[in-house]
């Protein structure tokens, strides 16, 4: 479908922060005026750039700052979102008050267990280990592991049983994105698994505020984690976690966020971009090729040139695909 420009608009998001960054310029979307000769030389430079055609879905492109729109194809329309669902899982975390990052976790069998029954991505966590509230969000945001999500929905979601944690942590999700003013975005997992969805316009909303947090700009934007847990035999496990999202190192500028990919869902990217005082937050749903769409809509928004001769990094061999 042929993509188009929506109409700008500013988005506040409820309950959250917003990126404390300067507004972007309007430059790319300014229209000839209307008493301009459009074949002048002048005309031709303060043109528009056409909007760039994307092979997603549905997409959004935003300013960071102010949550102007600068870009939709079917940016209302809700659609499977995968993996992304784990920028909501970090985030009730890190909204929690008080929240002790460096709270030790025992790895469970159950969370393993959870990766094989549906074939999931995962950080290889070893039953028995001890990891930090913040290791297992850097294992779920990097290598996108749905282990790691299962432990953080089972250590701060409340009940006896694990059901009754992980259902529990699932409601917070869902309350988190009312809170938000995400109404049209719904969870029934902890990790993107199950039928969960959202617009473009609200999982850009939600990530908007999610980078408004310290601790969730790091991990995002960080290629390559490598810590070490007390194992369960009572020596030291090495862990070492790829980030799956390959925008990173690849196009300038780029600070994060989430891949996510399932079947119903195709391959989706949502996305965060800063160029001097300039940073862009977008989404793509069900994209045939979501990097380079990512790259497209941030060329339109920075008003660049380099997506056609961005050369995507290469990922270590043992490095999770999601």
């Amino acid at each position: 479908m042929t993509a188009r420009v929506l109409s700008s608009r500013a988005a506040v998001v409820a309950g959250g922060a917003l990126l404390a960054l300067s507004p972007l310029t309007a430059q790319a979307a300014q229209a000839t005026p209307p008493t301009q000769n459009a074949s002048s030389p002048q005309a031709a430079r303060t043109a528009p750039a056409p909007a760039p055609a994307v092979a997603a879905k549905g997409a959004t492109l935003v300013d960071g700052a102010s949550g102007k729109t600068l870009f939709g194809k079917e940016a209302d329309t809700a659609r499977p979102i995968a993996s992304t669902a784990k920028i909501m899982a970090a985030s009730v975390v890190l909204d929690t008050k008080g929240v002790d990052l460096e709270r030790q976790v025992p790895v469970k069998q159950e969370y393993r267990d959870y990766v094989t029954q549906h074939s999931s991505s995962t950080a290889d966590l070893q039953t028995g280990d001890k990891l930090t509230v913040r290791q297992l969000l850097y294992a779920t945001l990097l290598p996108s592991g749905a282990d790691a999500a299962y432990g953080i929905a089972d250590t701060f979601g409340t009940g006896a049983t694990s059901a009754e944690r992980t259902k529990s942590f699932i409601a917070q999700m869902n309350t988190k994105a009312g809170e938000l003013g995400l109404s049209h975005t719904t969870f029934d997992s902890f990790d993107g698994g199950g039928n969960d969805s959202s617009t473009p316009t609200e999982l850009t909303k939600l990530a908007r505020h999610a980078m408004a947090n310290d601790t969730f700009r790091t991990i995002v934007k960080t290629k390559q984690y490598k810590g070490e847990a007390p194992a369960a035999n009572g020596r030291t496990r090495y862990y070492t976690w790829n980030n799956t999202n390959q925008l990173l190192g690849s196009y300038d500028g780029v600070i994060g966020i989430k891949t996510g990919t399932t079947t119903p869902a195709g391959d989706c990217l949502v996305f965060a971009a800063t160029r001097g005082d300039k940073t862009l937050v977008g989404t793509v749903l069900n994209s045939k090729d979501r990097y380079a769409d990512a790259a497209k809509l941030l060329d339109y928004g920075f008003g660049a040139d380099t997506a056609k001769n961005m050369k995507l990094r290469t990922l270590p061999a043992n490095t999770q695909r999601d």
